[in-house]
Parts: C-alpha cells; sequence; structure tokens
C-alpha cells in the first residue's frame, strides 16, 4: 500500500506539472487520502462491523464537496465540475434504475415462491452429494446471466445448506462451485454482473459481443468444477421428502418469470435498435409486471404488492454502487485514472487486462472496472472483451473477491471462510488461465467474434 501511495504521488506531481490535473494539489491528495482509507473500511466490513455503503456513499459525496470547496477558494470555473457531475449522475441513474428493475422482479418471484419451489425440487429428489455439486452449478452458471450472480449465489447457498448442514467436504467445494460459477455466468451476459452491464453500457461491446465470451466463461468454470468434484463424497445427503412440506409457485408466478424475460428482450431492444438506455427497456418492463399485478388482483383476489417487494431491495447495495462509483469519478475529474493509461501504454493491453482479474479479487470488481472504463484506454473490442471477463471470472480467486463470494460468506458462516477458499484456490486459478487462453486462441488467433 505504502509503494502504491508513493508511486501515485510521484505521479501526481509530474501530471500537475503540466497544469492539466489537480493530482499535486491539496484537494487532490486529501481526495486520494479519503478514498484510500474509505476503502480499506470497506474491504474490512467484517472487522468494523459496518455495511459498506455507508463508507462508499461518504467517500463519493465528500471528494466532490472537497473539490467544490477548491474551486470556490481558488475563483475557478465551476462550470467544468457541473458538466463532469451531470454527466456522472446520468451514468449512474443508468445503473441505478436497470438494478432497481431487476431487483424488483427477482424480489417478486420470491414472493411467488419461485425460487423456493427449485430449491425444494432439487434437494426433494434424493440426489447423491456428487450429482447436487453439478446440479448447482449449472443451475448458477445459466442463471446468473439473467439474475446476476449475487441472487444467484444467494438462492443456491441457501439450497446447499438446506441439503446438508455439517458435511464441509460437500459445502466448501459446491460453495466455491457456486461463487465460480455464477462469476464466469455473469461475464458472457451484460447483466450478469455490474461490471458487464457497465461495459455494455458504456459502449464498449454491442449485446452479442459478450455473448462471445461463452466458450472461455464455460470451459474455466467446467474445468473449475471437475477440479473441485474430485473432492467431493459420492455418498447421499440424509433429507426426507415425506417430513418436508411440499412447495409450489404461486398464481401468477410462472407469468413473471416470462415477464422478466421479456423485459431482458426490451432493454436489449432499446439500447441496441433505439438507442436508448437499457434502462428505459428495464422501467417498460417494471412497468408490466405493475399492470400485471394489477390485473392479477382484481381478476384472482391474487395480492403480488409490487410495492412490497420494491421495499425489499436491497437499498444498501445500491448505494453503495451509487458511492463508489461517484469516488472513482471524483478520481478521474482530479486526473488520477491518467495513470491507467499510462500503464496500458506501458506495459500493454493483455498483460494489463489480465492483471485486472487478480486485482479484482483484491480490491472489487466494480471500482477496478469503473477506473478501466473511466481512464478509457484505447482499446480494440478484443481487449475490451479480455477485461470484462477477466474482472468478472477474477473476483472469484478470493473469497471476497466478487459479490457473490461476500454473499455465500454470509448464508454458509463459519463454513465457507477466507481460509476454506484459499485451500480450493488452485482450482480457480486453473480455471481464470484456461479462460484466458481460450479467449487468446478465439479472438487473437482466429479473430471469431
Amino acid at each position: 500500500m505504502k509503494r502504491i501511495l508513493t508511486l501515485l504521488m510521484l505521479a501526481s506531481g509530474a501530471w500537475a506539472s503540466g497544469g492539466e490535473a489537480l493530482t499535486g494539489t491539496w484537494v487532490g491528495i486529501s481526495c486520494l487520502v479519503i478514498f484510500i482509507m474509505g476503502y480499506y473500511i470497506i474491504a474490512a466490513e467484517e472487522t468494523y462491523h459496518i455495511n459498506k455503503a455507508k463508507p462508499a456513499l461518504f467517500i463519493g459525496t465528500f471528494i466532490f464537496m472537497l473539490i467544490g470547496v477548491y474551486f470556490f477558494m481558488n475563483g475557478l470555473d465551476r462550470e467544468a465540475l457541473h458538466h463532469e457531475v451531470k454527466l456522472l449522475i446520468l451514468e449512474i441513474a443508468e445503473i441505478f434504475f436497470f438494478l432497481f428493475v431487476a431487483m424488483t422482479y427477482i424480489e417478486a418471484l420470491i414472493e411467488r415462491n419461485v425460487f423456493n419451489t427449485l430449491k425444494y425440487n432439487l434437494v426433494s429428489k434424493g440426489y447423491s452429494y456428487k450429482k447436487l455439486f453439478w446440479l448447482t452449478g449449472v443451475i448458477a452458471f445459466f442463471l446468473s446471466p439473467i439474475a446476476d450472480n449475487l441472487t444467484t449465489a444467494l438462492i443456491l447457498s441457501t439450497v446447499l445448506i438446506t441439503i446438508e448442514q455439517k458435511n464441509k467436504l460437500f459445502l466448501v467445494p459446491g460453495a466455491i462451485n457456486i461463487v465460480v460459477a455464477a462469476n464466469a455466468g455473469g461475464a458472457w451476459s451484460p447483466f450478469g454482473d455490474i461490471t458487464t452491464l457497465m461495459a455494455w453500457t458504456a459502449k464498449k461491446g454491442e449485446f452479442v459481443d459478450f455473448i462471445f465470451l461463452f466458450p472461455a466463461a464455460v470451459v474455466g468454470w467446467l474445468i473449475t468444477a471437475y477440479l473441485l468434484s474430485l473432492y467431493v463424497p459420492k455418498d447421499k445427503p440424509n433429507f426426507d421428502a415425506d417430513n418436508e412440506p411440499k412447495v409450489s409457485i404461486l398464481k401468477g408466478g410462472k407469468i413473471i418469470i416470462g415477464l422478466g424475460i421479456f423485459t431482458i428482450f426490451s432493454a436489449v431492444m432499446a439500447h441496441q435498435l433505439f438507442h436508448l438506455p437499457a434502462m428505459w427497456g428495464m422501467m417498460f418492463g417494471l412497468s408490466l409486471l405493475k399492470l400485471y399485478s394489477y390485473r392479477l388482483k382484481r381478476k384472482h383476489d391474487e395480492h403480488i404488492e409490487i410495492f412490497k417487494s420494491v421495499s425489499k431491495i436491497e437499498n444498501d447495495t445500491l448505494l453503495f454502487f451509487f458511492g463508489i462509483l461517484a469516488a472513482v469519478g471524483g478520481l478521474h475529474f482530479l486526473g488520477f485514472l491518467d495513470l491507467a493509461v499510462k500503464l496500458y501504454d506501458t506495459a500493454g493491453a493483455t498483460t494489463v487486462n489480465i492483471g485486472v482479474g487478480f486485482l479484482s479479487a483484491i480490491v472489487d470488481n466494480v471500482p477496478v472496472m469503473s477506473a478501466v472504463l473511466k481512464s478509457n484506454p484505447e482499446m480494440g473490442i478484443d481487449q475490451w472483451m479480455l477485461v470484462t471477463l477477466t474482472a468478472g471470472v477474477g473476483g472469484s480467486l478470493i473469497s471476497f473477491g466478487s459479490a457473490a463470494g461476500v454473499g455465500v460468506m454470509g448464508k454458509l458462516r463459519g463454513i465457507y471462510t477466507f481460509s476454506a477458499h484459499m485451500k480450493y484456490s488452485w482450482t480457480v486459478l486453473v480455471g481464470y488461465v484456461i479462460s484466458v487462453i481460450i479467449w487468446y486462441v478465439q479472438f487473437e488467433i482466429f479473430g471469431l467474434m
């Protein structure tokens, strides 16, 4: 950390001398220190028992307040600051409302017992540990592109702990498999992970471009899953379906599944064909959900209560994204992200983008991807797809490197831990390397995209 700070300070002095950045001023140095301190608290939220949204929101807003003070004290033209914030609000709003609608649909499906039914159907079949291991992994990989990696990981980790509560030989590899599958599945869909959503809304690739990451994502996950499966016991868990109340999807649940798929289709059409923000299609889908809930209430006296679903949305998650994106936007305005561009020019895009995956595991992929997008290095579509892949998949290398991993750690507290993950982390690393190799063969050698 000390070396990184020193490097940034030296770089800031060089940029400040050019008169084009504020990195060498008191406001630049102060904002950098605030960002580092705030992010340390975010990373150590388990130690300080503070929700990560609180420090994220503070540093994101306080950085721009300090910049405003600096501009006012020095009589600088505040129009540039005003313009930057307006653009940042637009960028954040697109992501914010997209996630808002997606999370509302998830809550509505939960209320209609869709996921509880999935859980019951899995655990009541009498499958072996190995079969359940593969089933939960496959579901995670293909559900994540639609439901997002965090929601997918939370749902399926609940399934794991329902199946077995003590057998760590099944639970730990199973948890890692779900995290890796959810992150890998999210990497090839614009909605599967916040990083891919950010890259898509920033127009770094068309919708179809992300799908071309499927081979790298699926093979990398399959390699990791196979290696993990070697440690999973072959016997069956104890589960008596006769003593468990049967669960089924409530009325309207299947229609809402269809509306959710159509909402994603609307988002794609709005973004790709009409050149509207993707969130516009999502908000259209939300209007359909609300209208359907009204019809269901009037015709069948079934209460979905969409506002209740909205109230259950994890607002802390949305505020965390707001704070982090605002903070990175502040560092960009001050000039610190010019260092990223210099790094790309010096080391080369492929090397840096592969390194982004390892950095994502330590720092979290959202601020890392935000920094790359803000610095906006000159790269072809192949490199933008690579950094999307590595930022998404790289978070699986460490248990707390992604939102999915942190969520599963919370669900399997005391079982799926940092040390438990690191015991099998070599399997994730092998899959990560294989994913990058497949990307290289596909994009760089054969040009298949």
